[in-house]
């Protein structure tokens, strides 16, 4: 199930997807996707000529990936994005969709940082998608947000957004996910994910200390169902 509501979810967002691949596109060299989840960025990039290796801990997610790549240069690794070792050097490293504020705390991004570091290529960069601030609520009269829906032989998923807030430095995103079979058997639950909160200041601060130098910040475009973000774009330097 961990699969299908990834795909649910995630699957369909693509409003990042022309930043990745302008970055991968000057890459000199095979390239890390952190959390790479079932492969919405690394299959997209993979089927593009480029090298990519995609790690997530999830070993569901990851055989999911396995699956769709084959025959493409894309190598899947289940590992945790605060230590793991590769069998290769990589020229960019890309953190999509807030991957790094799921890590619960600054020594873990500091780990990941110093773990990325240890396997880029000279002029490496690092590039993390981060949501700087809770999107505004909508306003009254507002129409109600949309459900990210998919079917899938015949049941159909729906994930609806209930509400964002925000507590002890973290995010809270509920959402209400109802599948339905296809006799027409409706099942529901509520789901919650946290991440912290984290600036593109902060973030850029930690890296430094991680030896990294900032080397700009790029704009995600908000969507019906998605807030916008930011890209945080970072280069290895001397320790």
């Amino acid at each position: 199930m961990k699969t299908i509501w990834h795909d649910v979810e995630c699957g369909s967002y693509a409003a990042d997807l022309e930043i990745w691949e302008d970055l991968a596109k000057g890459a000199d060299g095979p390239i890390l996707e952190l959390g790479c989840g079932t492969g919405r960025v690394a299959l997209h990039l993979a089927r593009r000529g480029h090298e990519v290796v995609g790690i997530d801990r999830d070993d569901e997610l990851v055989l999911a990936l396995a699956d769709r790549a084959a025959g493409l240069p894309l190598e899947d690794r289940l590992a945790d994005a605060r230590e793991f070792l590769l069998d290769t050097d990589i020229a960019l490293a890309l953190g999509p969709m807030q991957v790094l504020q799921l890590l619960p705390d600054r020594e873990s991004r500091l780990n990941c940082l110093l773990t990325i570091g240890a396997h880029l290529l000279p002029g490496g960069r690092v590039a993390l998608a981060i949501v700087e601030q809770m999107p505004e609520p909508a306003g009254e009269g507002a129409p109600p947000p949309l459900p990210d829906v998919r079917e899938v032989d015949g049941w159909v998923y729906s994930s609806l957004p209930l509400d964002v807030s925000e507590e002890n430095g973290a995010i809270a995103i509920r959402r209400l996910r109802q599948t339905v079979s296809p006799s027409g058997e409706l099942r529901e639950e509520e789901n919650e994910i946290r991440i912290q909160a984290l600036s593109a200041d902060q973030l850029e601060a930690e890296a430094i200390r991680a030896h990294y130098r900032p080397v700009g910040r790029l704009t995600i475009p908000a969507t019906d169902l998605h807030v916008g973000s930011t890209v945080v774009v970072l280069e290895r330097g001397r320790p």
